[in-house]
């Protein structure tokens, strides 16, 4: 039986921006977005924006969020993203309008390939439409749609794509019943 071996692990065909720019945005993002102190949603638009995110209006970011790649990052208008959320997005993620990413939720759009013995690095976008609710402390994984104004409960796990007006909850997340909206 094969085992892991990690020193044949390679990811250098991985080029996710320019090295001088990931730099510079590694200390912004400490300072400005993962720091707890910084409250100030609208400095980071316009630090997200100059490192070229597509943000709408009406955006709030809660202090303490980490967000690995701006440039990877579309996010609509009256977006609300909670104290402690991480968007790891070595691919692109799509967040909707009206959307809520709640604190401490992880949105994880790489992985690896846990077939291969060399741990191959698997990358695939994330698309939350319009509507959607991410509940805190949930996880949201590679390739994975959640459509119009579905809804993650709380500590679930979303591994495949979740259907509009639909509420989810579990790990892996099952739907568990529609979501009605008054």
């Amino acid at each position: 039986m094969k085992k892991t071996d990690l020193s044949t692990f390679d990811n250098s065909w991985y080029q996710p921006g320019n090295p001088l720019l990931r730099l510079f945005w590694y200390f912004t993002n400490i300072l400005f977005f993962q720091n707890p102190f910084f409250p100030f949603t609208r400095i980071k638009v316009i630090l997200l924006r100059l490192f070229g995110s597509k943000i709408g209006k009406g955006v709030v970011i809660k202090p303490a969020v980490n967000i690995k790649y701006p440039w990877k990052l579309i996010v609509g208008n009256y977006v609300w993203i909670g104290e402690g959320v991480w968007i790891d997005n070595l691919d692109k993620v799509t967040i909707g309008d009206n959307c809520c990413i709640s604190q401490g939720a992880l949105i994880l759009s790489g992985n690896h390939h846990y077939k291969k013995s060399s741990f191959d690095l698997i990358l695939r976008p994330i698309v939350l439409e319009d509507g959607v609710w991410i509940g805190a402390k949930s996880i949201v994984t590679q390739g994975v749609r959640c459509a119009s104004h579905a809804l993650l409960a709380v500590g679930s796990v979303a591994s495949t794509n979740l259907s509009d007006y639909t509420i989810y909850r579990g790990n892996p997340a099952v739907a568990i019943r529609e979501r009605e909206i008054s």
